[in-house]
């Protein structure tokens, strides 16, 4: 077995680039940015008012008493209208949010501070005025980076593209992943299983985590464990995709062809064991610019190895920069475990702020993790972690 850090750094030194090619902006939720995006215009375009009010002099309404503050209202500007006159001394503009602040005016006294006198004519009553003006250029300055190359495109990042008109990001290729489950005992989630069979419950777990990294899952279907049907297919999904994800067959019984087959099949064999729990027999291979993972058929252990190790290994792919979310709180009851020879992973549920680990009986539970929103780790050695204890907790 290597450590788990070993095992991570060996699969992150394989990554090759997936390429890159211009989408719509409208279909780039999700995507890796493959170029730094500057700002083509300041934000705001122009000085705008921050409120409804009136456009004034803040000079007209700060020398006065404010019972003897009247002024004229010369024009109203919606938003999206350029001002037409100037704002001089005694008199202000009717002005909605967004609109364009006239020449003359240094602050926008809101609604709720202005008494209506006259068809044209209004006192104000409030306090010292706030100035209410959104100034050209606070936000972004044109020329700015303001999306770097490497950043997952969220909703906020299709917001600020729209912004500064970047509506054809480039980003990158999304590589193709094939899933293929392995074992006799297994049947389609559409079949009522019978005897010792069951579900195949991995491959769709697998496939809804590759697309939601983003990457393109293609299911190539079960293999038995017949020798030369798992050559086939383990051959026709390297020929079909850039990485290969096979479940089952991959630890020490006398049905586990997976190792053997791959090296049949001319990938090289760079890992076959993690000192990891969930998840020691996971194999590691190459052939050309292709790699393979082999994950252990507990559908727990591919589940978490596919977050910890074949998640990021995509996301590098595709040349994403940033880390996955961690955050520190404390753990809400104590817990221990027997046999310390593996890093461990618990899942966790957090509730008011405070870490609980799930119940959870073994790899071949999965329902558990439904409850749970992430894992904390416990080190190779360590056997007890106790209540208040401040735990790492990556969000699952």
């Amino acid at each position: 077995m290597i450590p788990f850090d070993e095992a991570y750094k060996t699969v992150l030194g394989n990554v090759f680039s997936s390429g890159s090619e211009r989408i719509p902006m409208k279909e780039a939720l999700g995507r890796v940015l493959a170029e730094d995006i500057h700002s083509d215009i300041d934000m705001p375009p122009f000085n705008k008012s921050a409120v409804d009010g009136f456009a004034c002099c803040r000079k007209d309404i700060t020398n006065q008493k404010t019972d003897s503050i009247c002024l004229q209202v010369i024009e109203t500007i919606p938003a999206g209208t350029v001002p037409g006159k100037s704002i001089s001394p005694g008199q202000c503009s009717r002005i909605m949010t967004g609109a364009m602040i006239p020449e003359g005016a240094d602050c926008v006294v809101m609604v709720e501070y202005m008494k209506e006198m006259g068809e044209d004519m209004i006192q104000y009553t409030g306090p010292k005025p706030a100035v209410n003006i959104c100034h050209m250029g606070e936000d972004i300055r044109k020329g700015d980076l303001i999306l770097r190359k490497g950043m997952v495109i969220r909703p906020v990042q299709i917001a600020t593209l729209a912004t500064v008109g970047a509506v054809n990001p480039l980003v990158s290729k999304l590589p193709r992943v094939g899933i293929l489950s392995t074992g006799d005992e297994l049947v389609e989630p559409d079949e009522k299983p019978t005897g010792s069979k069951i579900r195949n419950s991995n491959a769709y777990q697998l496939f809804a985590q590759v697309k939601s990294t983003p990457a393109l899952p293609d299911y190539l279907g079960i293999s038995g464990d017949l020798k030369e049907q798992l050559l086939y297919k383990i051959t026709r999904g390297m020929e079909k995709n850039d990485a290969l994800l096979i479940t089952g067959g991959v630890s020490m019984g006398d049905f586990d062809y997976v190792p053997a087959i791959m090296r049949d099949a001319g990938i090289e064999i760079i890992f076959k064991s993690i000192a990891i729990q969930p998840g020691r027999p996971t194999v590691f291979g190459k052939k050309d610019n292709k790699v393979v993972f082999g994950l252990p058929g507990n559908p727990v252990s591919s589940f978490v190895l596919f977050e910890i190790l074949v998640k990021p290994f995509l996301l590098a792919v595709m040349g994403c920069t940033g880390q996955p979310p961690v955050i520190i709180l404390p753990l809400g009851k104590d817990y221990s475990r027997l046999k310390s020879e593996r890093q461990s992973l618990i899942p966790v549920s957090i509730e008011n702020g405070v870490v609980y680990p799930v119940e959870y009986h073994g790899a071949a539970h999965i329902n558990a993790y439904t409850m749970a929103h992430g894992i904390i780790s416990m080190k190779i050695g360590e056997t007890e972690i106790k209540k208040g204890t401040m735990v790492h907790v990556r969000y699952i």
